[in-house]
């Protein structure tokens, strides 16, 4: 996919950070968008920035964890445009607790949004994308998809999760000779509200925790929605957002699982 104009973009979590960057972007580039979020007024405000861009745009309220609404949805959304060309599964939330202290509950949250909402945003889309004979798919993982650290197991698995199921179907895309690209996107910091929306154990300040993200996150959502996009134009495997994702993709291919001992003492000596 070398350009976007009038092709149909989809992206989930679009009420802000990268998912409202992105939908902004793609709108200055003439894409038709159907955005969706679980806040209403968020989703609705993304649209608005891109209706002004001069975009056609469609607006939902959708939790990507339910798998009969996301299946909805994709219906809904390739019979109103008539075709799907980029899907960008971006809904994403955060959960700091290590494992002896997390609850089930947080557990399956985070599980059932992270990892099977990019699942169900994949398998609702994927027929749509083949037959639009010019499809791609982008699933939002992490830097935390590419090491571990503590803290964050939950958050580990589920960015694990989606790097191997997107890894294994730009393969099979590849061995059945379907139109699709497929892209892995990793983020290092981003300055989004993903450390003030997120969960932590008891005990745990989610106040300082989001002043800590917010330290540290050095790339903008815009900067990403561009890396992202320059990305899929590429057609690349993996999109590696932010310098800090680059040192860290380093790290970890030459340490190998060396890496953990950095972290740990990085984890001892850090903020507590």
């Amino acid at each position: 996919m070398k350009e976007f104009s009038t092709k149909v973009a989809v992206v989930t979590g679009a009420g802000s950070g990268i998912g409202r960057a992105l939908a902004v972007r793609l709108a200055t580039q003439g894409a038709r968008l159907a955005l969706s979020d679980v806040n209403a007024v968020a989703v609705a405000s993304t649209a608005a920035l891109c209706e002004k861009e001069g975009a056609t745009v469609r607006h939902d309220v959708l939790d990507v964890a339910d798998r009969a609404a996301m299946n909805a949805y994709a219906g809904e959304v390739a019979a109103e445009f008539g075709t799907v060309n980029l899907v960008v599964n971006n809904a994403g939330v955060a959960l700091t607790a290590n494992v002896a202290e997390m609850s089930w509950d947080d557990l399956d949250w985070i599980v059932g949004i992270n990892f099977w909402g990019v699942v169900h945003g994949t398998k609702a889309f994927l027929p749509h994308l083949i037959a639009s004979g010019d499809g791609h798919l982008v699933n939002v993982s992490s830097v935390f998809g590419l090491i571990a650290v503590p803290s964050q197991s939950a958050y580990n698995a589920t960015k694990f999760a989606v790097r191997g199921f997107t890894e294994a179907l730009r393969q099979e895309m590849r061995l059945d000779k379907h139109p699709v690209g497929v892209s892995c996107v990793h983020p290092g910091g981003i300055k989004t509200n993903i450390a003030r929306n997120a969960r932590a154990a008891d005990g745990l300040d989610t106040d300082e925790l989001s002043a800590l993200f917010d330290r540290i996150a050095r790339t903008s959502p815009e900067g990403a929605a561009d890396r992202i996009l320059r990305g899929v134009r590429r057609n690349q495997a993996k999109i590696l957002v932010g310098p800090d994702a680059y040192v860290i993709d380093v790290m970890a291919r030459v340490l190998g699982s060396a890496y953990q001992r950095l972290v740990t003492l990085g984890a001892r000596l850090g903020p507590r």
